[in-house]
């Protein structure tokens, strides 16, 4: 049993009628505290497997570093059931740790409303300035290649999923969480820690819907195209014409809606072969 799923047993009904019990997995669901130089910033609830890069992405996506050239070290607290990761940084003196310990840093709730969130984003990292091209098959390709990689949502049908692929629709990478936005923090982390970002050229592609904070964590990553298979919120459409990014909501079956950045979505140009005009 891998350590994403927890057995139990159920008690079945069909029809209104009680028909036994049965074994089932679950997604499992644990914390994890997230400490930088011994300090405790953070404690997530995520499902466990690639703690180092959850710690690592969400750095990276809430402020506290900019680059893996900001990381030393990570390392997973040995005791109890090593549900802690340190993180060591390359220059602690760069990183007030007393403000985060008393305010655990969450960029989403950094205004009383839409726009003042929005902006305080933007003031740490400004709109993308990315002219990658995309065509619309390749994003309505992804669905199924995300599922095709689902594989603990398939034994549980309990987790979300975040997809990264290049700019020709090739699968990356793929995280899977209890939640969307660990997923997104553990896929941003893997990247972080391949020293593959800032994402420039890419697609992320997300399980459900497209909040605010998705949309702001893989700006931080600068991820210039965000697609769907769910709907987006309100504030997501706002952040990404703010921030310059490609957002496509209901990417599904064959269609989907472009919110924002839609001069990204190239559709691919036929040559009509011209033969000579008859006299």
């Amino acid at each position: 049993m891998t350590p994403s799923v927890t057995p139990t047993r159920l008690l079945r009904f069909a029809n209104g009628r009680a028909t036994g019990e049965a074994d089932d997995v679950l997604a499992a669901e644990e914390p994890l505290e997230i400490r930088v130089e011994g300090r405790s910033i953070a404690v997530v609830m995520r499902t466990p497997g690639h703690d180092l890069e959850l710690a690592a992405g969400f750095l990276l996506t809430e402020g506290v570093i900019k680059s893996a050239k900001d990381l030393f070290d990570i390392t997973t607290c040995v005791a109890g059931r090593g549900n802690a990761v340190d993180v060591a940084l390359a220059r602690p003196g760069a990183v007030d740790l007393e403000k985060l310990t008393r305010h655990v840093f969450t960029s989403s709730s950094c205004g009383i409303c839409s726009q003042t969130s929005i902006d305080a984003v933007l003031r740490v990292r400004k709109p993308l300035a990315d002219r990658v091209r995309i065509e619309p098959h390749t994003l309505l390709a992804l669905p199924a290649a995300l599922a095709e990689r689902q594989t603990t949502f398939h034994t549980t049908g309990g987790l979300h999923a975040c997809a990264l692929f290049d700019r020709a629709g090739k699968l990356l990478a793929l995280r899977e969480d209890v939640g969307r936005h660990n997923a997104l923090d553990k896929l941003i982390g893997w990247a972080l820690l391949e020293k593959r970002t800032p994402l420039r050229g890419h697609i992320v592609l997300l399980s459900g819907r497209a909040s605010f904070e998705m949309m702001q964590k893989s700006h931080a990553a600068g991820i210039p195209v965000v697609a769907a298979i769910s709907a987006p919120s309100s504030l997501a459409v706002e952040f990404a014409r703010a921030s310059d990014q490609t957002l496509a909501g209901f990417v599904r079956g064959g269609s989907m809606n472009v919110y924002a950045g839609a001069q990204r979505i190239v559709p691919r140009v036929t040559k009509r072969s011209s033969s000579p005009r008859k006299a």
